[in-house]
């Protein structure tokens, strides 16, 4: 599908930012063709500034680029999706997203994230990178604990108790995942497959 930059007056389309993995919408720009072709060449988002009158590349004095990962096009070819990673806070202002929501919503992907950088950038005295070289048996260990205390939690104790537990029985579910090369993305495309409607014990209703 090709981008109709010529049903706007000025030659600009509408561009929603989404963060790739959380799926959070980060921000909203403008491009116009130029604008499109660098970012497609770069894998760096880059509008056109209708304050400044020029091609702007998010990230340009702050550093906090957006990694374009895939674009799409909507259906009436005159609006941009881009999934990015964020190098840093969106938002001018710090915040994470420029619509400042008022929690996210998508901390557990987030949380992967976070996960996935503890690994491919160790940080000594980190509770990840420590459990890290326990090697595989402890990790997996850990979550079959986690799992029994939250049962415990669920049947004799408080709701906080059972939110606590089942918080650490998620925490190291994403870290196991990733030890093992998958991450929450493979498991819910997974139920999503089993969603699909059938007699099965295990379909997702």
């Amino acid at each position: 599908m090709q981008i109709d930059f010529t049903k706007s007056p000025d030659g600009l389309v509408p561009v929603v930012i989404q963060d790739e993995q959380t799926l959070e919408v980060l921000m909203l720009g403008y491009m116009n063709q130029e604008a499109y072709d660098k970012t497609v060449q770069d894998k760096v988002v880059t509008f056109y500034s209708r304050s400044k009158n020029r091609l702007w590349t998010k990230g340009e004095t702050s550093n906090n680029f957006l990694h374009v990962k895939s674009i799409h096009i909507d259906c009436d070819n005159d609006t941009i999706l881009i999934k990015s990673k964020p190098n840093g806070p969106t938002c001018h202002t710090g915040e994470r997203s420029c619509f400042k929501t008022t929690y996210n919503q998508n901390f557990i992907l987030e949380l992967e994230s976070i996960i996935e950088d503890r690994y491919t950038n160790p940080q000594e005295g980190s509770y990840i990178n420590k459990l890290r070289k326990k090697g595989l048996n402890k990790i997996a260990q850990k979550v079959g604990e986690e799992g029994v205390e939250t049962v415990i939690a669920a049947l004799a104790e408080t709701e906080t108790d059972l939110i606590n537990e089942a918080s650490d029985l998620v925490f190291h579910l994403l870290v196991l995942l990733r030890e093992k090369g998958l991450n929450i993305q493979t498991i819910a495309k997974n139920l999503e497959g089993r969603h699909a409607p059938k007699s099965s014990d295990h379909t997702v209703s």
